[in-house]
């Protein structure tokens, strides 16, 4: 803390923890605080945004749209991996810290800042994430993680000495989650979703309604792909950000992307989180399903045992990483012909895929009729079960002689 430090570049979100930490820094560093902040899509104004920034404590405020290469550079490399941490989770939060670190360390540069600061705890994920991507860009800049080094012991401390300064915050008791939103999902943790046997009510919930309320009437829609990436909603050819933009709508007022689990952090316990995911979700169904048809069988299946990997890699925070890097090339090696169009049906929480046809389609009708054919000669699976069985029969019967 008592380091020499000229100049900091915060990333800024203006949440509980990053509404303190700007005054906390001048008090500790006495040097300028330039609050960075990424609009990804969370929906908020911008100029209320700036305007708070400087009320607690910022120097200047640099705002920077980052919506479509969110999208672009992030959201569809990960789509076209499919990539899920443990069967459920979408990486919203973890494919946009990467990305502020990114944007931050070059203001960082452009300004002549020597640190780089975040509001993440260290109990959480994020804190990594930030701090991996840092290294990875410019490790010349040091790092300043306040909640590793503070007297606040937890959320309750900061309320108090928030309110104690006059710092206007986000949180109050009554609901002292913590939220992170973005173009691809919303989270939810912390607070009174701590008990995980406790059910989350329902008007937390921003981006979605709920399936029992939602429309009687299932609504269809139709996705293009284009070498894995998603390129057009029902014929209308629309930007990544806009795209992912329509599907949310359509998921959320279907129900669609809803999950509450409990995961595995990297720092090594578990932790409880509620997600939004509606456009994520709808287009990681509708991805799976052109692969369906477009992809060879033993690509897919070496390709599908990487995906966890994959989806690891970004959720411990090596996005940056050369290893992440590398499975991203061979990934995106298989999506070369992963074009066409496939139609869902969404229905209160259900996203089901009810067509797919693709110019590239390796699916043959000819080849799979139950009808009489003249290209499969159904005689030729005699001799490939007598070959496939071979070493079982062999087994069997050495086990049998001995």
């Amino acid at each position: 803390m008592t380091q020499k430090i000229k100049k900091i570049v915060l990333a800024y979100s203006g949440g509980l923890d990053t509404s303190v930490i700007p005054s906390w820094l001048k008090d500790t560093y006495h040097c300028p605080v330039i609050a960075y902040a990424a609009d990804l899509g969370q929906e908020e104004d911008v100029d209320a945004l700036k305007k708070k920034a400087l009320e607690v404590g910022a120097d200047e405020v640099i705002v920077e749209d980052l919506k479509e290469e969110l999208v672009r550079e992030f959201v569809w490399p990960a789509l076209r991996a499919n990539a899920i941490y443990e069967n459920n989770y979408l990486l919203g939060t973890s494919l946009a810290r990467p990305l502020i670190a990114k944007h931050q360390v070059a203001v960082a540069k452009s300004i002549d800042a020597d640190a780089v600061s975040h509001g993440a705890t260290g109990k959480g994920n994020d804190q990594v994430r930030f701090e991996l991507a840092y290294m990875a860009l410019d490790p010349t800049l040091k790092i300043i993680s306040p909640w590793k080094i503070w007297d606040f012991k937890g959320r309750e401390d900061l309320i108090r000495y928030a309110k104690k300064r006059g710092i206007p915050i986000p949180v109050t008791r009554e609901k002292p989650y913590s939220s992170d939103r973005n173009l691809l999902h919303i989270s939810f943790e912390g607070g009174i979703l701590e008990d995980p046997w406790q059910e989350p009510s329902e008007d937390m919930f921003v981006m979605s309604v709920s399936p029992e309320i939602a429309p009687d009437k299932a609504t269809y829609v139709e996705i293009n792909f284009e070498n894995g990436n998603p390129i057009a909603v029902d014929g209308e050819r629309l930007s990544p950000a806009n795209l992912l933009r329509r599907l949310n709508e359509l998921g959320g007022k279907n129900g669609i992307g809803r999950v509450d689990i409990v995961e595995n952090r990297y720092v090594g316990m578990k932790s409880r989180g509620v997600y939004e995911t509606p456009g994520g979700t709808i287009l990681r169904i509708a991805h799976i399903a052109m692969e369906s048809i477009t992809l060879d069988r033993e690509v897919m299946h070496i390709r599908d045992g990487l995906t966890p990997k994959y989806s690891e890699l970004i959720y411990n925070g090596y996005w940056f990483a050369p290893e992440r890097q590398m499975l991203q090339c061979l990934i995106d090696e298989t999506q070369q012909n992963v074009t066409g169009r496939v139609r869902l049906k969404l229905y209160k929480g259900n996203c089901s895929v009810v067509g797919r046809k693709s110019d590239f389609s390796l699916y043959s009708d000819e080849l799979v009729t139950f009808e009489e054919d003249t290209v499969y000669n159904q005689k030729d699976a005699e001799g490939f079960i007598r070959l496939s069985g071979l070493r079982l029969k062999i087994a069997n019967l050495m086990r049998k002689e001995r």
